[in-house]
């Protein structure tokens, strides 16, 4: 392609209504100076938010509303640069999600098989992480939530997802005692190996004297028997997305004098963050990324990612259809 005429047209999953999806062809916003046209190589299925956009669960939300093109874990190549952007033809880009769709949303906009995006947005990564680059938006949200400058030291996680699995090994390189790891589905229990953490069910472990409790399980059901879990002047973090009214028995927690905090998506220093311990070897993405399915199969993608419980990463595959 010549760099001069950028290609503003692009194949995008579009979720037309809950539970319903297709491939469309459709029409790109042209770039300014400060945007590039990424051509995607692959794009990642959350099973938190995107669940909830596809089951028609979420919540209203800036930018919700159907038509819409999910996914915000996606990398690919940038085949143009405006002269203002800072990046260069050729390079590999994380993209956090696009909205340059016009009529159909952007929520999250990345699942696509091209998109134009605000090069500052934008993150070049490593050649050698491939399509385990589409995990840098999980790392980011994982990092988000246990290691800023205010957290203490996670010491209960509840979850062995993906996002379950990250939030322990980065955990796991702090100071302090190994994380614990809650997960009640028997297909989610393996795969702690080598990372200094234990994985076990709630009835399985015996403490009652938790620090810091994350809880990535999204159920507004669960405080009450994570506050009798903790000690006294202990902190929840609230890292799922929440469809429902979170509540809590008010006595326990005031005997505790338990203190809740909610994590937010990631910002732009989380992903340096993790960026650096990739680069340096202390965190691993390796064994997260179970199925791969090209992008021409996306319908069976985002059932399989939603219904199947042996999924922890589904992603989809571009290269063809850039």
């Amino acid at each position: 392609m010549n760099p001069d005429t950028p290609n503003l047209e692009a194949l995008a999953v579009v979720l037309e209504q809950p539970e319903r999806l297709s491939l469309q062809r459709l029409a790109l916003t042209p770039p300014g100076d400060a945007d590039v046209v990424v051509d995607m190589e692959w794009s990642g299925i959350s099973t938190g938010t995107e669940r909830l956009l596809w089951s028609g669960r979420m919540p209203d939300f800036p930018g919700m509303g159907y038509p819409l093109v999910p996914g915000y874990e996606s990398v690919g190549r940038v085949s143009f640069a405006g002269s203002a952007s800072g990046l260069e033809v050729g390079q590999r880009v994380f993209v956090p999600g696009a909205r340059c769709y016009g009529e159909v949303r952007g929520l999250f906009g990345g699942a696509a098989s091209r998109v134009v995006a605000p090069a500052a947005r934008l993150m070049p990564v490593d050649e050698a992480l491939g399509d385990q680059g589409v995990l840098l938006a999980l790392a980011a949200t994982a990092y988000h939530a246990i290691a800023g400058p205010v957290s203490p030291h996670v010491e209960l996680i509840v979850g062995h997802g993906v996002l379950g699995r990250l939030l322990a090994r980065i955990a796991a390189l702090g100071e302090g005692s190994r994380p614990v790891v809650w997960e009640t589905n028997p297909a989610r229990v393996g795969g702690a190996e080598g990372y200094g953490y234990d994985v076990m069910t709630p009835d399985e472990d015996p403490r009652r004297d938790y620090r810091a409790i994350c809880d990535m399980s999204g159920d507004p059901r669960i405080l009450d028997s994570l506050v009798a879990r903790l000690a006294r002047g202990g902190e929840i973090v609230l890292g799922g997305f929440y469809s429902e009214p979170v509540s809590f028995t008010f006595p326990p927690a005031f005997m505790r004098e338990a203190r809740f905090r909610i994590a937010a998506e990631f910002l732009p220093a989380d992903l340096e963050s993790v960026r650096t311990l990739l680069d340096s070897g202390r965190l691993s993405l390796d064994g997260l990324i179970t199925h791969r399915l090209p992008a021409t199969e996306a319908d069976s993608a985002y059932r399989t990612a939603f219904g199947d419980p042996t999924c922890l990463k589904m992603i989809l595959d571009w290269r063809s259809l850039s």
